[in-house]
């Protein structure tokens, strides 16, 4: 096991590494923007930090023989005298290394241009990242105990009007996309009878806004992520119910209550790990535009903004993405280690 996990953490590097660098070089390939702001000592300040992390090219002068536009302009004072200073771009290629060398030595992944100009983005995401993730949290932790008992009710009430009512009702909810669910739920629970905020509070709202203001979020990511928990505990248990070690059990002597929650629900739950954790990478990655649309300030909304083509902020999507190649790869990790720890019959990387 120990073997097998080194392997797949190893894995899982080189794949961050081929996905990252080959987003470098498609981000990059894009027209350059300037940096989104007015005040030129904002704007000189962030291109003097690209300069010293050697991403561009300063001159005094237009320089002709570099293939690149100049990428600013920037009128300062210097020695009493004013003069006009150009920025350039330097190849991609070279960006590209010194873009490494940057993240191994001084863990800078690159300054925001647009979300907050000259700010780090790394640093912007360490910010935003702790909402997205207790929204998250929360609808997996509502989730799952839900999930499970319509599961385990439909289950044992196999081909039952509650079974029916039950898989009927997951097949509608599941197929219902997310961002309809908010509207619905902001439509009549806020802006129609006013119980719950319109938009995620700011800052210095009132604790009681601020904790109703989970409410619809959690609400939207938890009616798919119930019915996913529902589908997977119904289809284990109903296998389980219909197996011939559960036969066995009861004609040794195991009342019908004994053999289901001895056997049959115990072994119905093994794949329910797998399935939180999938369900929770599932609504990490779905909440994106959910917090777009209820104004969460959190790494999803903030993808789409700096992915706007008006003023792409493309250090900014850089280390975004980073973000969430990194916990789809380590979730696939706990996703596989997962069925060996819960069953003792599976060995990851055993040999037959």
């Amino acid at each position: 096991m120990l073997k097998y996990s080194i392997k797949r953490i190893i894995l899982a590097f080189i794949t961050t590494f081929i996905i990252l660098t080959l987003t470098f070089f498609l981000v990059k390939s894009l027209p350059p923007t300037k940096v989104f702001s007015s005040n030129e000592n904002v704007r000189f300040a962030f291109y003097t930090d690209q300069l010293n992390l050697g991403y561009v090219i300063q001159s005094d002068v237009l320089r002709p023989d570099l293939a690149s536009k100049p990428l600013d302009s920037i009128q300062i004072i210097e020695d009493n005298t004013a003069k006009t200073v150009y920025f350039y771009t330097k190849p991609i290629v070279e960006q590209y290394f010194n873009w490494l060398k940057n993240i191994v030595t001084r863990w800078d992944w690159g300054r925001s241009t647009v979300i907050e100009p000259n700010a780090s983005a790394i640093n912007i995401i360490g910010q935003r990242l702790p909402v997205s993730m207790s929204i998250n949290v929360w609808a997996v932790l509502i989730s799952l105990p839900l999930g499970i008992g319509f599961g385990i009710l439909a289950g044992l009430k196999k081909n039952t009007w509650i079974d029916h009512t039950i898989s009927t009702s997951v097949m509608i909810f599941i197929s219902i996309p997310g961002f309809v669910v908010i509207s619905f739920l902001m439509y009549f629970l806020a802006f129609e009878s006013g119980w719950l905020p319109t938009l995620w509070p700011t800052p210095d709202q009132s604790l009681k806004t601020k904790i109703l203001a989970y409410f619809i979020p959690v609400m939207s990511l938890s009616f798919g992520t119930i019915c996913g928990f529902t589908r997977t505990v119904r289809a284990e248990l109903c296998e389980v119910m219909s197996s011939e070690y559960l036969l066995l059990a009861r004609t040794k002597g195991l009342t019908k209550n004994q053999a289901i929650v001895r056997h049959a629900l115990r072994n119905a739950f093994v794949p329910l790990l797998p399935s939180v954790l999938a369900e929770f990478l599932s609504i990490f990655g779905g909440a994106t535009i959910l917090e777009k649309i209820y104004s969460i300030p959190g790494i999803g909304r903030l993808y789409i903004d700096a992915l706007n083509p008006a003023n792409t902020d493309y250090n900014v999507l850089m280390v975004d993405m980073a973000v969430y190649t990194i916990f789809g790869l380590l979730a696939g990790i706990l996703f596989d280690l997962s069925y060996g720890f819960i069953d003792p019959r599976i060995r990851m990387g055993a040999k037959k």
